[in-house]
């Protein structure tokens, strides 16, 4: 008697197996579980200064987080440690004497607003700096009083977008309600905006993200070198990202994300501010491991050294006046602010 082959047995074992495969796809799900990082990347340890700064060199009384320029009241915003879990900004005005503000809370984060503001995420919210008064407002987040925020920035339709701890990215409603939110991050370092486009920076993964323009999902993800560190966005639309362990200058377009230009800045990049305005636009990279600011011209397709500088000690911030052509370099190792006036000449 011939044989009898079961012929649906094949069927029933692909079937085994594409379920199991499923289920485990489900559970390594990137929403369920941390994505994959590195080791962020940091600023290098700075030599003593060498050599006499370029420039004006302004005391601090504490070593800089970060640093911004306030073009409402031409005055530059400083971030460091303040006393009993207290963040210190400390505003130092074109004429007169710095003006101390201790926040009622920590901070690691700077950004400048409109109207003589500078915004500051912390636990629970935000604090609005009036610049010119040197008082600081304390702004929670409804529903978010738990929430480690460190990241923050301003949309052109004028809402916040903020980032936390947690990998999280909160786009908030034009009455400061959250209208949307996306964990698809390690930890959120540094957002920064060009129109209604958000930009994420997250060291640990290395990665530059755009969101869509409702804040739910990222409309895309690249990897950002071999250790990304800081990001600002500049002037012509582009976003510059200094990849400090990687040494590079890595220039981006928005819509889409694309890696437009790298370019080679040895001596662990880290400082980076953009100039605009009446001035030259030049992405503006502070080299750590040697206390050097560099000027870079990004108009011909490929980086171009326009002017470089000796700095002081650290040049972890840099901030730029466009109207005066001024480059700030702050310290973060407390050799104070210099003041580099008409340095893109």
């Amino acid at each position: 008697m011939p044989r009898r082959t079961n012929t649906p047995a094949l069927p029933i074992l692909l079937l085994v197996v594409t379920l199991a495969t499923t289920l485990a796809g489900c559970s390594t799900n990137p929403v369920d579980a941390p994505p994959p990082t590195i080791a962020p990347a940091s600023a290098a340890a700075s030599p003593p200064a060498g050599a006499t700064p370029e420039g004006q060199v302004v005391p601090l009384a504490a070593p800089a987080q970060a640093a911004v320029f306030d073009p409402a009241t031409r005055s530059l915003v400083v971030l460091g440690p303040g006393d009993a879990n207290r963040s210190l900004v400390t505003v130092l005005p074109a004429d007169g004497a710095p003006v101390p503000v201790e926040l009622d809370g920590t901070t690691g984060a700077l950004v400048a607003d409109a109207d003589g503001r500078a915004l500051l995420p912390t636990r629970g919210g935000y604090f609005a700096l009036d610049v010119a008064a040197g008082v600081a407002e304390r702004v929670g987040v409804p529903g978010q009083d738990d929430v480690d925020f460190t990241a923050l920035a301003r949309r052109a339709d004028g809402r916040l977008v903020l980032g936390s701890a947690d990998g999280t990215v909160y786009t908030l409603d034009s009455q400061g309600g959250v209208a949307a939110q996306v964990k698809i991050f390690a930890r959120v370092d540094s957002i920064v905006t060009q129109g209604d486009t958000a930009v994420v920076l997250d060291r640990g993964q290395t990665s530059v993200t755009s969101l869509t323009a409702d804040g739910t999902d990222d409309e895309h993800a690249l990897r950002a070198g071999e250790g990304a560190t800081t990001m600002v966005a500049d002037a012509a639309g582009r976003v510059l990202v200094a990849d400090t362990r990687g040494g590079e200058l890595l220039v981006y377009g928005v819509g889409p994300l694309m890696l437009r230009q790298r370019f080679p800045v040895p001596d662990a990049p880290y400082g980076l501010v953009a100039s605009g305005g009446d001035t030259p636009v030049l992405a503006w990279v502070a080299q750590t491991a040697t206390n050097t600011v560099v000027g870079y011209d990004l108009s011909t397709g490929i980086p171009v050294e326009k002017v470089r500088y000796r700095t002081v000690q650290q040049p972890n911030s840099l901030a730029f006046d466009d109207a005066s052509g001024t480059l700030y370099v702050v310290s973060g190792s407390g050799a104070g602010v210099q003041v580099i006036a008409g340095a893109a000449r």
